[in-house]
């Protein structure tokens, strides 16, 4: 059998053979190095539908024995999709949070301003888009002198043991592993209690806040003791950001290094994750270990790849029984000889090294990672912010014009919340210079400078919203920044276009929903 190894692009899909299994056998040989079970979905809208449909059954199922149902719910952007389905299926299938209480895992302190408290936040996502009683809401109280943390603290466990405990508790994963914020370090004995938040834990929130030097440092949390003691436990992660710390948790050892794999001593705790935030279990990034793979190209060169580093060579320096000793036989089996896998593999790499992008005209494609025809080609470059073009692909954006293709860039949204309100008055006093000399007449100008200006430096409060002349303003600022790059690279100006998706312009860090 001989498979072709060119390296022409395709997207890279993951089989479903690794992470949806026809059996139990299937199902044990894939998780083999896996010490926690492990639901993978194609993407998070269907793990969050999965949760929420679990959640609404035991909920159900209470209140037909007319018993309440303790929920632990945690903020951040990973358990956000489940608050959606549930509130769905609120509003379209009429479940009742009657019977609910719920407890809020975490809160940061001190707060200084509710609006961004943590439970504030659930409440936006979640909490007051259902029919639960606010007096079944609990959660820390970030309000009280630090000398009665403790007493607050002992507080709201007591609440927690008078209602019997967490029925289910659904948890977010933070960027080292912790759970809640039980930091690296944290005991397994730990309650709730009063922790500091380091520098990465801060900037990683600081998107809710606006600014870094608005996120609290420190917050209120339930420890390792309490989110043990819960029935059952969900975990979700998405993303590839969080792929290592899934991999950690579910693969390594229990350690309070990794403050999630404390998870791999309780009996009904389940990780979701989408297939970005599996990449690194071994059963999606190094299948061949568990299973009998679905061989393709890629596949194939990232074995490789793998199994030079493992035994510290280069390619064509691999042997039979370097592939033999690290579950790669079977690529013997495919080619004849390490020599022969050797070779197609060191061809294939090294013709996916290109300085033509798009292409080189009037030359053999064969073994170029880019076909030569048609040409020139027609290239959209889609970017999230003015500036994320240049900082993500500039020097192929540079080749791309360079070479003779038809480059287009759309810039998805404005970017205005990242212009600083001094940009704004260094720009403004430029345009009254230039209002004095050319202009000075122009009494409209010079009024909406004195506006403009009066609120910037002595008006604008530390949470006030920009007004819609300063967020235009900005607005603009940005699109010059991205005109004056693309002129740099040689675009002509009409290949350049602002599509000002309006689910950005809130003028805050929070966004409406994309559709909006």
């Amino acid at each position: 059998m001989r498979l072709d190894l060119s390296s022409q692009i395709t997207l890279e899909r993951v089989s479903k053979k690794y992470y949806r299994p026809e059996n139990d056998f299937e199902e044990y040989n894939l998780s083999r190095f896996e010490k926690l079970p492990v639901a993978i979905f194609e993407e998070s809208k269907k793990a969050a539908k999965k949760i929420a449909n679990d959640i609404a059954k035991e909920i159900t199922n209470k209140a037909k024995n007319g018993k309440p149902f303790v929920l632990g719910i945690s903020g951040g952007s990973s358990p956000a999709p489940v608050y959606d389905e549930l509130v769905r299926l609120h509003k379209e299938d009429g479940l009742s949070f009657k019977n609910v209480i719920i407890f809020n895992t975490y809160e940061f302190y001190p707060v200084m301003d509710f609006s961004y408290s943590n439970l504030q936040m659930l409440k936006d996502l979640f909490l007051d888009r259902i029919d639960i009683d606010p007096k079944n809401i609990f959660s820390p109280d970030a309000t009280v002198e630090k000398d009665l943390i403790a007493e607050n603290c002992e507080a709201f466990e007591n609440d927690l043991k008078e209602r019997g405990g967490l029925d289910y508790l659904l948890l977010g994963l933070g960027t080292k592993g912790n759970v809640g914020f039980n930091m690296p370090g944290s005991s397994l004995h730990s309650q709730t209690r009063l922790v500091m938040l380091d520098g990465d834990s801060r900037s990683d929130i600081s998107r809710n806040f606006g600014s870094l030097d608005k996120v609290p440092v420190s917050a209120i949390t339930m420890g390792l003791y309490d989110i043990l003691a819960a029935k059952k436990i969900a975990l979700v992660a998405w993303g590839e950001q969080k792929s290592e710390s899934i991999k950690d948790i579910v693969e390594g050892p229990v350690t309070d290094l990794i403050p999630g794999s404390v998870l791999q001593t309780h009996t009904e705790a389940v990780v979701y994750v989408d297939l970005a935030a599996a990449s690194e279990l071994t059963r999606i990034s190094r299948p061949w270990l568990v299973t009998n793979c679905e061989w393709d190209s890629k596949l194939i060169r990232r074995a490789i790849v793998w199994l030079c580093g493992v035994v510290d060579k280069p390619i064509l320096k691999l042997t039979n029984k370097d592939y033999n000793d690290n579950g790669l036989s079977e690529l013997i089996t495919l080619y004849g000889s390490a020599y022969n896998v050797n070779i197609k593999i060191f061809n294939d790499l090294q013709h996916t090294i290109t300085g033509w992008p798009g292409g080189k005209p009037d030359a053999d494609d064969t073994y170029r990672p880019e076909r030569a025809k048609p040409y020139p080609k027609k290239v959209i470059i889609f970017s999230p912010h003015p500036d994320d073009d240049v900082i993500s692909m500039g020097g192929t954006f540079q080749r791309l014009v360079n070479q003779g293709h038809e480059v287009h860039v759309a810039y998805q949204t404005s970017g205005n919340i990242a212009v600083g309100d001094e940009e704004v008055i260094r720009y403004i006093s430029v345009l009254k210079s230039l209002r004095k000399k050319f202009d000075p007449d122009n009494n409209k100008i010079k009024e909406k400078y004195d506006e403009i200006r009066k609120f910037l430096m002595h008006d604008k409060k530390k949470d006030d919203i920009d007004t819609a002349d300063i967020l235009f303003i900005k607005s603009r600022i940005r699109r010059e920044e991205a005109r004056s790059a693309d002129r740099y690279v040689g675009l002509p100006e009409e290949n350049v276009h602002f599509l000002d998706l309006p689910f950005y312009e809130t003028g805050t860090v929070k966004k409406n929903p994309i559709s909006e």
